[in-house]
C-alpha cells in the first residue's frame, strides 16, 4: 500500500521574485527535511551554477543564498499517497496541494514560477491556476522547465543549465 506523505513547508522570503516549485518531495528529501536532498538530484549544482550558491554548503545557507538572489522553494502537492520516490507513483486523487495560490495572490512581488519538471507543471495547471485571480496570473511568467531528478538522467547538467539559465536571466 502506499504510503501518505506529507510535503515540506514553503521557503519564500517576503521579497521573493522567483517561486521554484516541485511537486511533491522525494523520500530522500521528506526524510532529511531538505529540499532536493537526494545525492543525485541536480538541483543544487544547478542553483551553484545559476546563482553561485556554493552546493558544498549546509542546507540552511543555500536556502539562505536562494533567498538572497530572491528565489524561493515549495512544491504544488501538499499530501499525497505514494509508494518509492517517483512522481508517476502517487496515487491520482490522493493529491492535495499546497496554497500556492494564496502565496502568489499575496506577494505579488513574484514575478516568475519555476516548475521543477513535468508533474509539477501538470499540478500547477491542475490546482493553482484555476485558483488565481485572472489579473494575477497575466502578471505571471510560468515556466515549465525540465526536471532536476535523478529519474530523469536523460538530461546532463550542463543541458539542465542551459535550460534553467532563463532564471538568472529572469532577474532573480
Amino acid at each position: 500500500m502506499a504510503e501518505e506523505l506529507v510535503g515540506l513547508g514553503p521557503r519564500i522570503a517576503a521579497d521573493c521574485r522567483v517561486l521554484v516549485l516541485g511537486s511533491m518531495p522525494g523520500g530522500a528529501s521528506l526524510q532529511a527535511g531538505q529540499y532536493y536532498a537526494h545525492p543525485r538530484n541536480r538541483f543544487w549544482p544547478l542553483m551553484q551554477h545559476l546563482f553561485g550558491i556554493p552546493a558544498g554548503h549546509e542546507y540552511e545557507r543555500r536556502i539562505v543564498g536562494l533567498q538572497r538572489a530572491g528565489v524561493g522553494l515549495w512544491d504544488v502537492i501538499g499530501r499525497c499517497r505514494r509508494r518509492g520516490s517517483l512522481d508517476s507513483a502517487i496515487e491520482r486523487g490522493s493529491e492535495l496541494p499546497n496554497a500556492v495560490a494564496e502565496i502568489l495572490q499575496e506577494q505579488t512581488g513574484i514575478a516568475v514560477v519555476a516548475l521543477n519538471g513535468g508533474k509539477a507543471a501538470s499540478a500547477f495547471r491542475r490546482y493553482v491556476v484555476p485558483q488565481l485571480q485572472p489579473q494575477r496570473l497575466q502578471t505571471l511568467t510560468v515556466l515549465p522547465l525540465p526536471s532536476t531528478s535523478p529519474a530523469h538522467a536523460a538530461m546532463d547538467l550542463p543541458a539542465l543549465v542551459r535550460a534553467w539559465s532563463v532564471l538568472a536571466a529572469a532577474d532573480a
